[in-house]
C-alpha cells in the first residue's frame, strides 16, 4: 500500500485559493476515481473536485470555511502500489512536491449510477443506516437528487445516504419513498409534544456563498451612501398585453412574466439616464458609464443568492430577453452557471416575486450605482378621474449610490420606467 497526496488543483480564471465548502468524504471512506470528494468556492462559483484515484481516505486537510491555496495537499489516500510519495504508511510524512494528475476541476462530475439493489423474498435488502450529521451541515446530494426531493416534499435530512460521507443517491431516495416516507417532514405533530418547552440551539457556521454574500453586502452598505426611492405603477394595460402575447406566442417561446417588459423598459430609460448605467471605482474616483445594458437578475437558489447576468439587453427584443433570462437563472439554480454568466452586470433587478411586500430597500450590487426592486402585482382600489376603480398595481423600490447619482436622477429613471410600463406600447416604439 502507498500514499497518494492530492493537491488542490488549478481551478482556472486566475484563482490562487479556494474556500472549503463541504467535504463529501470522511477519513476511512473508500472512493473510486471521479467520485466527488470536495466542494470549493471561488468568487461565487462553487466547484466540485473529483477523486483522482481509487483508494481509501487516510487524511483530510481543511475544515469547511478554511481557505486552501492552489497547489497544496488537501487530502491523502491509501492506494494500491507505491502512490506518489515516498511514504508507505499512513503515519509517514508526505513529500512536499508531489506529482499531480491532470484534473478538470472546473467540470462538475456526473454522478455515477448507483449499484443495483438485489432483493429476494428470503433475504430482503435492509435500508441504509441513517448517517448522523453535525449541527449546521446539510445532507450530501447532487442537484438532481435535491430537485427530486423538493418535488416529492421530502426532507433530505431524514433520508439515509449510502454513498461516501453519507451522500444520498437516487437509489437512496427511491428506498426512502418506497418505505412510505414521501412527504415526510421534521415538524413535530400537533398535540402535547408540540407544547413541550424547547431549549436546544444550533450553531451555523457562516461559510461559502453565505460568507461571500455577507462580505459583499457589508462592503456595499458600509461604503455606499444609499438612498431609496419608491413608486407604484398601474400595470393594468401591461397585464392585458402580456396575456395577449402569451396566448399568441411563437412555438417554443417561454411565457412572458413582467420582468422581460421591465428589462426592455430599463433599456430605454437608461439610454436617457446614462449616469445610472454605470460602475463606480471608489478607489480611483472614476465612474464608467456603459452604453451596453448588462442586467443582473438577483436569483435565490438552495445554495444562496446569485446574480446571473443577461448581457446586451439593448440588442434583444422582448422574446429574446425572456429566453436569455430563463436560461441564465435556470443554469444558476441548477448550479451550472459559468463564472462569465455570473459577472459583468451594469445594473441589477431584484424581485421578491410572490412574497410581494409594499416596499424594500435593496442593497446596491457594488460597483454598480443603482438597483431596482420589483414587488408582486395586486388588484387594488384606486382613484381615477374622481372614481374608485379596481386596477392592477405594482410597487417598485430602488436604491442609488448618492455619491455619484443625485436624487433627481434616480427618481427620473424610475418615473421613466413607470411611464413606459403604464403605456406598454411605447416600450416597443
Amino acid at each position: 500500500m502507498g500514499i497518494f497526496a492530492f493537491k488542490l488543483p488549478d481551478i482556472g480564471e486566475g484563482v490562487v485559493e479556494g474556500e472549503v465548502v463541504e467535504w463529501m468524504v470522511s477519513v476511512g471512506d473508500t472512493v473510486k476515481e471521479d467520485d466527488p470528494i470536495l466542494s470549493v468556492m471561488t468568487d461565487k462559483a462553487t466547484v466540485e473536485i473529483p477523486s483522482p484515484v481509487d483508494g481509501k481516505v487516510s487524511k483530510i486537510i481543511g475544515e469547511p470555511g478554511d481557505i486552501l491555496p492552489v497547489g497544496e495537499v488537501c487530502i491523502e489516500f491509501e492506494v494500491e502500489g507505491d502512490g506518489n510519495t515516498t511514504a508507505k504508511t499512513e503515519e509517514a510524512n508526505p513529500v512536499e512536491e508531489t506529482a499531480q494528475p491532470a484534473v478538470e476541476a472546473s467540470t462538475i462530475p456526473v454522478e455515477k449510477p448507483p449499484e443495483p439493489i438485489v432483493e429476494t423474498p428470503s433475504e430482503p435488502v435492509a435500508p441504509a443506516t441513517p448517517v448522523a450529521r453535525a449541527a449546521g451541515t446539510k445532507a450530501l446530494a447532487s442537484p438532481a437528487v435535491r430537485q427530486r426531493a423538493r418535488e416529492a416534499n421530502i426532507d433530505l435530512q431524514l433520508v439515509a445516504g449510502s454513498g461516501p460521507g453519507g451522500r444520498i443517491s437516487h437509489a437512496d431516495l427511491d428506498r426512502h419513498i418506497a418505505g412510505g416516507a414521501a412527504g415526510a417532514t421534521s415538524f413535530a405533530p400537533v398535540g402535547a409534544s408540540a407544547k413541550t418547552k424547547l431549549t436546544g440551539t444550533e450553531e451555523v457556521k457562516v461559510i461559502g456563498l453565505r460568507r461571500k454574500i455577507a462580505d459583499s453586502m457589508m462592503a456595499s452598505y458600509s461604503t455606499i451612501a444609499h438612498f431609496s426611492y419608491f413608486e407604484e405603477v398601474d400595470i393594468t394595460a401591461l397585464e392585458e398585453l402580456r396575456q395577449h402575447l402569451n396566448s399568441t406566442r411563437p412555438e417554443g417561446a417561454p411565457k412572458l412574466t413582467y420582468l422581460p417588459f421591465i428589462m426592455q423598459a430599463l433599456v430605454k430609460a437608461l439610454r436617457e439616464s446614462p449616469e445610472c448605467n454605470a460602475l463606480f471605482d471608489d478607489e480611483a474616483n472614476v465612474v464608467t458609464r456603459h452604453q451596453a445594458v448588462h442586467l443582473g437578475i438577483a436569483t435565490q437558489t438552495d445554495r444562496g443568492l446569485y446574480v446571473p447576468v443577461v448581457k446586451h439587453v439593448e440588442a434583444m427584443d422582448i422574446w429574446q430577453s425572456a429566453v436569455e433570462m430563463v436560461r441564465v437563472t435556470s443554469a444558476t439554480r441548477e448550479g451550472k452557471a459559468s463564472a462569465e454568466e455570473l459577472t459583468g452586470s451594469t445594473f441589477t433587478i431584484t424581485s421578491l416575486g410572490r412574497l410581494g411586500g409594499l416596499g424594500a430597500t435593496p442593497i446596491i450590487n457594488k460597483p454598480e450605482v443603482g438597483i431596482l426592486g420589483v414587488h408582486n402585482a395586486k388588484e387594488r382600489a384606486v382613484v381615477r378621474n374622481g372614481q374608485i376603480v379596481i386596477r392592477r398595481m405594482m410597487n417598485l423600490s430602488s436604491s442609488w449610490d448618492h455619491r455619484v447619482v443625485d436624487g433627481h436622477d434616480g427618481a427620473t429613471l424610475v418615473q421613466k420606467v413607470k411611464t413606459l410600463l403604464e403605456n406598454p406600447a411605447t416600450i416597443f416604439m
